[in-house]
């Protein structure tokens, strides 16, 4: 179900200087009359990472990135609102949750938002992916060209035909867009090789999808990387972002369900980010995996405000 609109973890300092704001006291809660803006819909559900045999707790993700948020500095023009939360009650309804998810996305995108979901596990991004196809289904665009790009240490290409899982949400898509008869469009930054199987990357080859290994972004290498996402980009009519946290090395990010032994840092990470929010091309975003039940001094919960606030810095 969704949830009213809870503005409790909006709270923070307030500095008696002109022009300091923070997020708690700019954001609002969404109406229906509300300007275009920035829309948080949070996904409280770590179903997904449960049938994925992952150490759950991400369902109080989307609380935590909220908290964490909150006293960070506002220097956004246009708004950004709440839109509250959509709850998964246990194994049984993970399906019907991410129908209720994809819902509420297709709306605020009909509606002029520029939605970002907070997770809860990955099985956010078949959620969100069905939100923005509803979105292009009902505008009546002819085989769309949806560009994923997936922040992420891991695949999440198994098979979906048994358990549907945080496992398999990009297999998920690729079968839909096969039905659809869309361009299945995907690229994979951060991927560790030690996490996946050859199966895994097989089934990437046979797909056609873009993947760059932790060990291939770093410094010296990121302006080509860069350039690679740019291409990818400049074949695509809409981009969809998801960031897995834990794409970070574990001491970055430790509060997810599978920590990184290496990762990509948030430093080389932060400019793909902005290359992907500056494209003109982004309809949607989502941060999935954070679990605060395994988090150290909010380490990855701050993490992950950063990444928002750099991802709607306009």
């Amino acid at each position: 179900m969704t949830n009213p609109i809870d503005m409790s973890a909006w709270a923070g300092r307030e500095d008696p200087e002109a022009d300091s704001l923070r997020w708690h006291q700019a954001i609002q809660p969404l109406m229906p009359d509300s300007p275009p803006g920035v829309a948080l819909l949070g996904f409280a559900c770590d179903a997904g990472v449960a049938r994925n045999k992952g150490r759950i707790g991400a369902a109080k993700g989307p609380r935590a990135l909220r908290r964490a948020l909150a006293s960070l500095a506002w220097h956004r023009q246009a708004p950004a609102y709440d839109a509250g939360d959509v709850t998964c009650h246990g194994d049984t309804d993970m399906e019907a949750a991410q129908a209720r998810l994809a819902e509420r996305l297709a709306a605020l995108i009909a509606a002029g938002q520029r939605p970002i979901a907070l997770g809860g596990g990955h099985e956010i991004a078949f959620a969100s992916w069905s939100g923005l196809a509803r979105h292009l289904d009902a505008s009546g665009e002819d085989k769309p060209r949806v560009g994923i790009i997936n922040l992420d240490a891991h695949l999440d290409l198994r098979y979906p035909a048994h358990v549907r899982s945080s496992g398999t949400p990009f297999a998920q898509i690729a079968e839909a867009c096969e039905a659809r008869g869309w361009p299945f469009r995907y690229a994979c930054l951060g991927v560790s090789r030690a996490a996946n199987t050859r199966a895994l990357f097989n089934r990437a080859r046979e797909l056609g999808v873009l993947v760059r290994e932790d060990r291939e972004i770093d410094a010296k290498r990121l302006d080509a990387v860069v350039r690679d996402l740019q291409r990818f980009m400049a074949r695509c009519d809409h981009l969809y972002l998801t960031i897995d946290l834990d794409v970070l090395p574990a001491a970055e990010a430790p509060g997810v369900s599978a920590p990184a032994a290496r990762g990509v840092s948030l430093a080389l990470l932060e400019p793909l980010i902005e290359e992907v929010r500056d494209s003109g091309k982004l309809r949607l975003a989502d941060l999935a995996e954070l679990n605060p039940d395994h988090d150290i001094d909010e380490r990855t919960a701050r993490v992950a405000a950063r990444l928002i606030h750099q991802l709607t810095l306009d």
